[in-house]
């Protein structure tokens, strides 16, 4: 099941991919099932029964409506870099040996088709293509033979980074939470319609057209699996955490001169059998 959250007529609304239609309805709508958040909180047949429902939906067009992410407020939002080495190799850092993990804000979430801001402080602003896991159930101490089964879906995150404020301190978080980039969707792939772990996907960044990193999800070196039960050591995982699972080599910082995303680029990061999250570049107005 592929499910796709809108906006219409200032109306939140849910739609379901049926061949290549979308089915939705409004939150105004009878039978309206309810946001992803929600569903997952339900758990259970949740999903299940609500595309049962949406099927019966209204034909969307998305040029007629506002895509949104496919949550706008999931609980957490768990990063993890330097997963994997080809990246590491390209960046200041040694590659630990245990999952480098720091967190983003929903207020820096945008939707696909929504633009990237470069701020007006740093003209520094670059592109990571990664592969979203969406957590499903409630865990902790969860062991990495039972991880998958906390997974209700994925999605596609594009983790643009604003470079030099990332390296003004140890820790990343300023440079990873800029307003307006953390690009995330199109759409939410329920996990039983991908690969175990979603592995063996290609996962491809494109920056104008032009393939600037390409790697394949089984190159991550920390599984899905393995990084669910590494965070539940020490932290509650909850229906609707996201845990965005690192960016391949190839990054704008690596490149000799930087490639930085500017005001009239486009961005585009594909993953085998999910998607393609496209992002128009601006730059954020005075």
């Amino acid at each position: 099941m592929r499910f796709l959250s809108y906006m219409q007529a200032g109306k939140k609304g849910l739609a379901i991919r049926v061949g290549d239609q979308l089915k939705g309805l409004t939150e105004v709508e009878e039978n309206y099932p309810g946001h992803l958040e929600q569903l997952l909180q339900q758990g259970g047949d949740a999903l299940i029964n609500a595309a049962q429902v949406l099927k019966q939906g209204n034909a969307i067009n998305l040029d007629q409506v506002e895509q949104l992410p496919p949550l706008s407020q999931p609980p957490k939002i768990i990063c993890v870099g330097l997963n994997y080495a080809d990246h590491t190799k390209e960046s200041p850092y040694e590659q630990p040996d245990y999952p480098t993990l720091f967190s983003r804000f929903n207020s820096s979430l945008i939707a696909n088709g929504q633009p990237i801001k470069r701020p007006l402080c740093s003209e520094q602003l670059d592109y990571e293509g990664e592969l979203v896991a969406i957590i499903g159930k409630r865990g902790r101490h969860i062991a990495k033979e039972d991880a998958l089964d906390y997974v209700a879906g994925y999605s596609i995150f594009n983790d643009a980074s604003i470079r030099d404020y990332q390296f003004k301190a140890p820790q990343w978080t300023v440079g990873k939470n800029f307003d307006d980039t953390g690009a995330f969707g199109p759409e939410f792939m329920t996990a039983d319609e991908l690969p175990a772990g979603a592995k063996g996907l290609l996962l491809t960044t494109r920056l104008n057209g032009k393939v600037v990193q390409q790697a394949n999800t089984s190159d991550m070196l920390f599984d899905i699996e393995t990084l669910i039960s590494t965070i539940s050591e020490a932290i509650t995982l909850e229906p609707g955490d996201l845990i965005v699972s690192g960016t391949p080599a190839g990054v704008g910082l690596g490149h000799k001169p930087p490639l930085w995303m500017k005001q009239g680029d486009v961005c585009e990061v594909e993953i085998e059998k999910i998607g393609i999250l496209r992002s128009p570049i601006a730059n954020e107005s005075k």
